[in-house]
């Protein structure tokens, strides 16, 4: 199964540098003990956010007096194998394009095998904590992100 998001699958793999891993704990599977779907976009998130923190972002965003917030605009995953309880993942995080005030993140998760076992792309768009109104990025951001495409 092909993700649209994606050309071209061996080169796409290998601009991932940033991972975090994770457990699939018991309560993120169904009866028949594979990962609920719901469940990864929390690794996702997880994922995200720990690459925030490696690209020392969080800090601004987490300041209360900080102007500005990260907000996800649009999510998707395609599922590829199968996950189980217990299973150890590996949650790739990736800047893929950045725009004037979003960005578009690509995520990859990994089982110990090395195998894929989905992917997902989504966008994430700073703004203004009280208008709600989209926020450029400063040039200094841009590099950062862009350092870590």
């Amino acid at each position: 199964m092909k993700a649209s998001y994606i050309e071209d699958l061996d080169k796409w793999k290998e601009d991932f540098q940033f991972f975090s891993e994770v457990s699939v704990r018991f309560s993120e599977t169904d009866m028949y003990g594979h990962l609920n779907n719901t469940s990864v976009f929390t690794y996702f998130e997880y994922a995200r956010i720990e690459y925030f923190k490696s690209l020392n972002c969080m800090e601004k965003w987490m300041n209360p007096k900080g102007e500005t917030i990260p907000i996800v605009a649009d999510l998707q995953c395609d599922y590829r194998k199968q996950v189980f309880f217990d299973e150890k993942l590996r949650v790739f995080v990736k800047t893929q394009r950045m725009g004037n005030s979003s960005m578009d993140l690509h995520y990859m998760g990994k089982n110990e095998h090395d195998e894929i076992v989905f992917t997902g792309r989504g966008t994430v768009v700073q703004i203004n904590r009280k208008s709600g109104q989209p926020v450029a990025w400063s040039e200094e951001e841009l590099e950062v992100y862009l350092q870590n495409s």
